[in-house]
């Protein structure tokens, strides 16, 4: 899919990311991306196999935690880069809005992936995404994103299922000019 920079997507809890452009390196594409996060507010345990993710604090205060590690605090000006294959979230640890610089590299499938997340939570009005499309996002890009906090019955059972019958019910056809997931 081809998207037009920057492309500002916001999800239904007040997450707001924009990427702003991409940037042609000869290891990879860079993209560049603002996000903005309301208090408490930030995405669960996740792992990006093949992307490295950095963060620079521009305005507020982020909590973040590598999976099995102690949380860490950042303020304004502050960096932090999460190496691909690293399970790792963050979240706004203040009490007003943080906004954050950052890139995602390479950028791979993360536009599409992101934009459909946002709006299958948008889809359902909650943080949790609307059931048939996550559990299409969550198979279909497993070679490239995890959700480290599901348990291991829904990852191994409930997801699966429940694309299977997604799929049996047509609940895919909007997502018919999905890319083709990264293979490792």
């Amino acid at each position: 899919m081809d998207y037009q920079f920057p492309h500002t997507i916001e999800n239904c809890i007040g997450e707001k990311l924009t990427f702003l452009q991409l940037v042609k390196e000869p290891d990879g594409d860079r993209l560049l991306v603002e996000n903005s996060v309301p208090p408490g507010a930030g995405p669960m345990m996740h792992t990006h196999f093949l992307q490295e993710e950095a963060l620079t604090v521009v305005k507020g205060r982020i909590g973040y935690q590598l999976k099995g590690q102690e949380a860490k605090f950042a303020e304004a000006g502050e960096s932090i880069v999460f190496r691909a294959g690293v399970p790792h979230r963050f979240w706004n640890a203040g009490n007003d809005e943080l906004r954050c610089s950052g890139y995602i590299k390479p950028a791979n499938t993360i536009v599409f992936y992101l934009s459909s997340i946002f709006a299958a939570q948008n889809k359902s009005g909650s943080p949790r995404p609307e059931l048939f499309d996550g559990a299409y996002l969550i198979t279909r890009y497993a070679s490239e994103y995890e959700l480290n906090e599901l348990p291991w019955p829904v990852k191994k059972i409930i997801i699966p299922l429940t694309y299977f019958i997604g799929k049996l019910l047509c609940k895919y056809k909007h997502f018919k000019n999905a890319p083709e997931p990264i293979k490792p």
